[in-house]
């Protein structure tokens, strides 16, 4: 049980706590582990992933891998699905179709039935265009008669096959913000959060620095309860710093979504109404034709939201912030809630987006394909993460695994995980490393490049005749070289951490 609550973010001090002072996401997680616990042999499970960070997320993933019941689920998460599932059972329009393999085999394999279903539908229907020309042609005739009849009866006999469509109810995009800043918004040195309610004690975060400029696409990775929400309140100005400077561009206009923000919703008021509110002078018609981009149509777009599900409010919600053309996205936990249509078309909003983005998903699928920059919050600390997505899960199992009880006081099957983990990870962390050092270098290379160049630039009198091109040059002049130190010092720590293996 201990090991369940850990996998799914509970500390230890949690255990003894009341279930009634947990939150509403956290009980969903009790639930989960209640259900895990039971150790069945079928396991049915409805949306997993829903409230569950990344680390989380990845550790579900080895826990089912090693499931030995019958395990049957409902998931919007492709990559969850890629990795923990084997068949699909696909229902659409009333019927149901079993698929072997996982969720991205699925796709493949419903394309070509598709594209060849598509290919008999255009055949058949030549077929009949010929049978019905062949009729009208010869219906006439006595000597042909009866062929014509014969023909009849083949097109009253055939069973017609659909034409192949897939469609999906979702259709939008990011307009072009109004204004832009260069930076839009920066971090100098703060401190925010505190681990105690009476705001004493340790900082959530300390010194936190970062400048976000126009086109800046970076996802936030770290374990449940670093701090990546903490940082986007920070960035949204919803908490203020205790110590450091937040300094907003001119023009930054903020579109900030996370799962509290439903609440804010009007229950007796329905979609059409919420964008009224905030459009008065647009005319119903286009405000009708954007929600219907959101799948509010007709009597949808004029129901209380009150009633809608969690999924329906999620989706309204981004509608009402998308739709004030922010320069700067700041997204917690967006896809919660969203089924995998509404994701996809999210995804490819995000990526045909010019706006800067911020975001923190356990979906790896949108992490993947929306961010450039991957920031790691930990101890403390927001610091580049020189590594991908597979990397991040290795480093997630080498903390799990060094913050594990003493062999003595661990169980057997823990001990036996910890073994396995071990061995597991011992080769892939060293290809981590070595990979990380590289990536750094790298990294550090160009940075120094674009040092250099500045330290020209700064270096020219003329440059201090415009004091906002001269505080900004100053200003980029300072992150890099705090980006250069920072990435120095880990490059040590790498190599420190790969000598140390290679004397083991």
């Amino acid at each position: 049980a201990a090991e369940i609550l850990a996998g799914l973010g509970f500390a230890q001090a949690d255990h003894g706590r009341p279930v009634a002072e947990f939150s509403g996401g956290w009980r969903v997680r009790l639930n989960l582990a209640r259900a895990l616990i039971a150790r069945a042999d079928l396991l049915l499970l409805d949306e997993p992933t829903n409230h569950l960070d990344l680390d989380a997320v990845l550790w579900l993933e080895g826990w089912l891998g090693s499931f030995s019941g019958t395990l049957v689920m409902i998931s919007h998460d492709r990559d969850f699905l890629d990795a923990v599932v084997g068949q699909i059972l696909h229902i659409e329009n009333g019927a149901m179709r079993l698929y072997g393999g996982n969720y991205s085999s699925f796709e493949r394999t419903r394309a070509e039935r598709l594209a060849l279903q598509q290919t008999l539908h255009d055949k058949q229907q030549r077929e009949i265009a010929h049978l019905h020309a062949y009729v009208e042609r010869f219906r006439a005739k006595a000597t042909k008669a009866r062929q014509a009849q014969s023909r009849l009866k083949a097109l009253a006999r055939m069973e017609l096959i659909s034409a192949a469509h897939v469609d999906t109810p979702f259709s939008f995009r990011f307009r072009e913000p109004e204004g832009v800043s260069d930076p839009l918004l920066t971090i100098e040195g703060a401190k925010v959060g505190y681990e105690a309610a009476s705001g004493a004690g340790t900082p959530i975060l300390s010194d936190v620095r970062l400048t976000l400029r126009p086109g800046s696409r970076i996802g936030l990775l770290g374990r449940n309860g670093a701090g990546k929400s903490t940082l986007v309140k920070l960035l949204a100005a919803e908490i203020a710093p205790s110590a450091g400077k937040r300094l907003a561009g001119r023009h930054l206009k903020i579109g900030y979504f996370a799962q509290h923000r439903m609440e804010l919703l009007r229950p007796d008021e329905s979609p059409l109404q919420h964008l009224a509110r905030q459009e008065p002078q647009t005319r119903e018609q286009e405000l009708r034709d954007y929600l219907g981009g959101f799948d509010f149509r007709g009597d949808q777009a004029c129901a209380p939201c009150g009633n809608f599900s969690g999924g329906e409010k999620a989706r309204l919600a981004l509608a009402l912030m998308i739709r004030t053309r922010p320069n700067l996205l700041l997204l917690d936990e967006p896809t919660n809630h969203l089924d995998l249509e509404m994701r996809e078309a999210l995804t490819l909003a995000l990526q045909e987006t010019e706006t800067a983005v911020v975001l923190v998903s356990h979906d790896r699928h949108l992490l993947r394909t929306t961010a450039d920059e991957l920031w790691l919050v930990a101890d403390g600390r927001v610091t580049p993460f020189a590594g991908d997505l597979d990397d991040y899960a290795t480093w997630l199992a080498q903390r799990r695994a060094a913050a594990q009880p003493a062999a003595g006081q661990s169980s057997q099957r823990e001990r036996r995980g910890e073994e396995r983990a071990a061995k597991k990870s011992a080769a892939a962390g060293r290809r981590r490393l070595e990979k990380e050092a590289e990536q750094l270098e790298r990294q550090l290379a160009l940075w120094q490049a674009e040092k250099s160049a500045l330290a020209r630039r700064l270096a020219d009198p003329t440059v201090y005749a415009d004091h906002a091109v001269a505080n900004d040059l100053v200003r980029q002049d300072a992150e890099l070289a705090w980006r250069v130190e920072a990435a120095e010092t880990r490059w040590l720590e790498v190599h420190e951490l790969l000598e140390a293996r290679a004397a083991e």
